[in-house]
């Protein structure tokens, strides 16, 4: 029965001799010239069921070289079909690949094909490298360099660094894969927002997008031409890989209510919403802590710059080791019982830090000054920790005290001796660059033993950490260029920052749970614009703006008039067109500009005076004084 059954098999399998079809090439050549996809089914049937190989594949070498701008596109409708990839090898040469000398088009653009489609995307590039100048050359030659990049960036550093190079020009051969990589081109954008972006909302935006967006392409992957498939496909799944491993530190966020405005418009900001002043408390920290005795300060700057958010700070910045009683001296009114209500309100503060009860407003009203120095000393004599710091906000306003006849001209006298009385006592002054000015007075001797500390404009990291992450929990984000376009209207002034944040977080309120439109949760330039646009912005900053224009007119004559010259050249006037527009001479001319640069108004860039925050400067153009 086996004998019979290996001979009933040889009758079944006998052998097969291939016999040449003559004129066979000549028909295909001929079949694939009037109709190319008819010419391909023909030759690949004659080929399946004849095995005529060498017919087929000379007749397909033979018209695809006489016709080499079309040489990409027909190898490329060859591999839409898996069952005729068979024919794309025989035109590769793959058989005999070690014995080429010279490698056709047709034969590189198959090798080009096959080797995507296998993902050996290295001799990818090589074979389409030879092809570039044939029409779709250049694309898959770009096609097969991305892919090659981004299949084997797989971690999460990595896939941010990556660059998103720019496709060749319309018409595409490949315009399904153009798409995906489109779509790798908006994840790598996520992924820089969930690696780099200060606001945690926004990373978990950026997270959720991007997860996403790969589930999509993953999904979809089966409209990516063939070749290109599964190189799509896996580059999703590693990214996708990356992003978990960090989910869990992004969270999750949703917007499904007004967002709270954390920006402060003219009031302290105090707490977590304080950021981007930690030079100053380093400072402060320096001379209060790290210095073997208590140093008194002078804080300075102009209106709107922060001072009193510092001072109300310093206290958690400086822990335990330091007491700080904060006054505001503008709380003081006109101050009809004199001095002595001036001391109560020092007394006061000073007792909720110490928790020593102040003397009654009796002794202080009727014996000020005496009354006062006991209590420093009881409060001096019980100071457990390094020391304490009297905090004495808005200090012009004792100048005003004095120049009214309010209080008597000796109080700065006295205040001097309690400064230099003890080592564990130490005042901070806070106020305008007068202050300043009077420390640099040597008729002054009250200021000798000041370090004077200046508060000026914030830069631009800390104006971006400012706006982009008020609090951890906020949910919304900028674009950069929307950062960078606040930072050059503002140029860091604490107070129009606070002020442009509060303004767009009001705008986005207004545009989705007022107006119902669906928007982003990232604020762009446009937005940034359309605030500042808005007609009332400059009335809702108008705090900010009127004080420096009334402070340009006190001191030194002609600030004003400088300032309206300036104000029409945003890129600044010389001192010699300033004299001519303004009619000034050169002394007062020089007196005016070094006022406005002490008050932090004007700057002086590559020989031009130039108006230092932007919104100042239009501010100036719109009034009509």
């Amino acid at each position: 029965m086996r004998k019979s059954y290996r001979n009933h098999l040889d009758l079944l399998f006998p052998r097969v001799t291939v016999l040449p079809n003559p004129y066979l090439t000549e028909q295909l050549k001929e079949w694939l010239r009037q109709d190319w996809e008819t010419g391909i089914h023909n030759a690949y049937e004659i080929y399946t069921y004849t095995l005529q190989f060498i017919p087929v594949i000379q007749a397909l070498n033979q018209v695809l070289a006489e016709e080499p701008e079309q040489v990409v596109d027909r190898i490329a409708h060859l591999t839409d079909h898996p069952y005729k990839w068979e024919l794309v090898r025989f035109i590769s040469g793959s058989i005999y690949t070690n014995f080429i000398q010279f490698e056709p088009p047709a034969r590189a653009v198959a090798r080009g094909f096959l080797s995507l489609h296998k993902q050996w995307l290295y001799d990818a590039i090589e074979a389409f490298e030879a092809v570039r100048s044939l029409p779709y050359g250049e694309e898959m030659w770009r096609i097969s360099v991305i892919m090659s990049i981004y299949q084997k960036t797989i971690k999460l550093n990595d896939i941010t660094a990556l660059s998103l190079y720019s496709a060749p020009k319309t018409p595409w051969l490949r315009w399904d894969t153009w798409k995906a990589i489109d779509s790798l081109y908006e994840i790598i954008k996520d992924i820089k927002v969930i690696q780099n972006s200060s606001s945690r909302s926004a990373r978990a935006f950026a997270l959720s997008h991007a997860l996403g967006e790969l589930k999509n392409l993953r999904d979809r992957a089966h409209d990516v031409p063939q070749p290109e498939r599964e190189i799509v496909r896996k580059i999703a799944w590693n990214w996708s890989a990356a992003i978990l491993d960090v989910a869990s530190e992004v969270g999750n966020v949703s917007i499904t209510e007004r967002v709270r405005n954390p920006y402060v418009v003219g009031d302290p900001v105090e707490g977590n919403l304080f950021v981007g002043r930690e030079d100053i408390l380093k400072q402060l920290k320096e001379v209060w802590i790290l210095s073997h005795q208590l140093q008194s300060v002078v804080i300075y700057g102009h209106r709107r710059m922060g001072k009193t958010s510092i001072l109300l700070n310093a206290v958690e910045s400086l822990g335990s080791q330091v007491k700080v009683a904060y006054v505001n001296l503008l709380r003081l009114g006109n101050t009809p019982q004199g001095v002595g209500e001036v001391l109560i309100a020092i007394s006061d503060e000073i007792s909720e830090v110490v928790n020593i009860p102040p003397p009654a407003d009796e002794d202080l009203l009727n014996l000020p000054y005496r009354t006062f120095e006991r209590y420093l000393k009881q409060v001096e004599a019980n100071l457990s920790e390094r020391g304490l710091i009297i905090a004495l906000d808005e200090f012009e306003k004792i100048e005003k005290l004095i120049e009214n006849g309010k209080i008597d001209s000796d109080f700065m006298e006295v205040l001097r001796g309690m400064v230099q009385w003890s080592p564990k006592v130490a005042f901070a002054l806070a106020g305008l660059h007068t202050l300043d000015e009077m420390t640099g007075d040597y008729s002054h001797p009250f200021f000798a033993s000041f370090i004077n500390i200046k508060v000026s404009f914030m830069e631009s990291a800390a104006t971006r950490q400012i706006l982009a992450n008020p609090h951890e929990d906020f949910p919304l984000d900028y674009a950069p260029e929307a950062l960078s376009t606040i930072y050059v209207w503002t140029a860091g002034q604490p107070y129009l920052v606070q002020l442009v944040g509060f303004q767009l977080v009001r705008r986005y309120n207004d545009q989705v749970f007022e107006m119902g439109n669906s928007r982003d949760p990232v604020f762009t330039v446009e937005d940034v614009r359309a605030v500042i646009n808005d007609p009332d912005f400059f009335k809702r900053g108008r705090y900010y703006f009127d004080g420096v224009w009334g402070q340009a007119a006190r001191g030194a004559p002609g600030q004003q008039e400088v300032l309206r010259a300036i104000a029409p050249h945003r890129e600044g006037l010389d001192i010699t067109t300033l004299a001519e527009i303004t009619g000034m001479n050169e002394t007062n001319l020089q007196q005016a500009l070094n006022s406005l640069i002490r008050h932090d108004v004007v700057w002086e860039i590559d020989g031009k005076w130039r108006i230092i925050v932007e919104l100042f400067r239009h501010w100036v153009l719109s009034i009509n004084i």
